[in-house]
Order: structure tokens, then sequence, then C-alpha cells
């Protein structure tokens, strides 16, 4: 397995990046509503991250069609923009890949159309919070395990369930890196992570089963029972001490 190690001035560019792919992304936050279309937003992505100097990471990317994935409810990720309308009480998950001056920022946010179901609310906001203390693990000296781990505990203690066919990953000049960043599995194993290491790390965690199906497009992925799903997603930086979150607004 080959991670990469940025350098001092490799992680510069990884920030920069990564302001840009949090700044499309709170842009598009504004424009979850009912009536819009998906592909509506879909566009709006293209518009922004050019207006910022950026391109899409993923429109092209294996032949992925879209700006941006935007998913729905019961779509996990990977969801194509198009002519869908969002509906009071969706929820939808906005997943933004941004190439700037070279470099990648991955991000990704479940965002609610109006008010949404109790239970799925609880979900949305057990999603996020798993991300923010997964975050913590990414520290020089600890195994990436403890992070997964920690993900699939912290799912199943409040009745959840993890997908397991889509993982996170490593990012930085190219979308996906080594290493894989799994949101299960035992804590203690995997690679032992290093300062300079660049990861995306992103729980996908489901109201119902684990298990999830590909539609015929190819590329949405959604639960099988057809619960909801909620998708949270920050490109961290690993250092010495505190994890630096790059996908995350600063003021700098």
């Amino acid at each position: 397995m080959n991670i990469p190690i940025k350098t001092a001035a490799e992680i510069k560019k990884m920030r920069l990046a990564g302001q840009v792919a949090a700044r499309v992304l709170n842009e598009l936050a504004l424009l979850v509503e009912p009536g819009r279309t998906t592909g509506e937003i879909d566009r709006a992505a293209g518009e922004i991250i050019a207006k910022l100097g950026g391109k899409s990471a993923f429109l092209g990317y294996r032949k992925f069609p879209g700006q941006i994935c935007i998913s729905l409810n019961q779509e996990v990720v990977h969801g194509i923009g198009g002519q869908r309308c969002l509906t009071y009480g969706d929820i939808v998950k906005i997943d933004v890949g941004v190439i700037f001056q070279g470099w990648i920022g991955d991000t990704a946010r479940t965002i609610p159309c109006g008010l949404i179901a109790p239970e799925t609310e609880r979900l949305c906001a057990a999603t996020k919070a798993m991300l923010m203390s997964a975050i913590g693990f990414a520290t020089e000296g600890r195994r990436l395990g403890d992070l997964s781990a920690h993900i699939e505990k912290e799912a199943s203690r409040q009745g959840f369930s993890v997908v397991k066919e889509f993982v996170g990953h490593g990012v930085g000049r190219k979308l996906h890196e080594d290493p894989e960043v799994p949101n299960f599995g035992p804590p203690g194993v995997g690679p032992r992570l290093k300062a300079g290491m660049t990861l995306a790390i992103e729980p996908m965690i489901n109201l119902g089963c684990s298990e999830v199906k590909i539609l015929s497009d190819g590329w949405t992925v959604v639960t099988a029972d057809g619960r909801p799903s909620a998708h949270f997603e920050h490109t961290v930086l690993v250092t010495e001490g505190m994890p630096e979150i790059l996908t995350q607004l600063s003021d700098v």
C-alpha cells in the first residue's frame, strides 16, 4: 500500500482546495428547497465551482455524468442530478469534489428540505456526530482501524447500520488514493497513521438494514429496504496533534 505523505507545500494547496469545496457545498445547501430539481442544483454546482476557479472532480470520473453527487432519502450516494423535484420532508445528500490548482477537496452533507421525520432527524444528527468524533482518531500513531471501529460502534449503539460496500479513502492529487477508510471493522488494525496523510472520512449510515443495491443507471446506490440513509464527509489532515479539517470553512 502506497499512502502519500504530503509536504508542507502540498498541504497548503490541499487547504486551498478544501476551502473551495466547502464554499461550494455551503452555497448549494442554500438551494435545497421544495420545488427545485436536483438538476438545477447540479448545474448551479458547475457554475459555482467555475466561479471559484476550480473544476468538478466527479464530472467524467469513470464516466460519471454530474458535477456533484446528489442523493435523496433512501439513496445513499452517487445520485445523479435530473428532473426530480425536491419535496418537503426530503433529505438531500450533496457530495462535492473540487479540483483546485491540481489538488482535490472532497466533502458531503445531508441537508433537510424543510422539517423531516424525527427518526430521520436523529439519523442525520447522529451521522454528523459520528464523523466529527471519528475525525478525532486521525492522529499520528493511531491505527486506521481505530477510527473505523469507532464509527461502527457508535452506529450500532444508536440502533443504526453501517454501509459496508462503500468506504472513505485517501485524497490528494487523485480523488481516490490509499488507504481505504472503512466505517466498520475491528480496532487496532490497518495502517498506522502518519502526519501528512489526507483522508476523506465519510460515514454512510442507514436507518434500517445495512444492505444496499445499485440502480439501473449504474451509479445511484440505494438502501435495500428503502429506508433513509445519511452521509457526511470531510477531507482531514492527519497531524501529530489535533487533526485539521480541510473542508471546514475558516476565516483565514
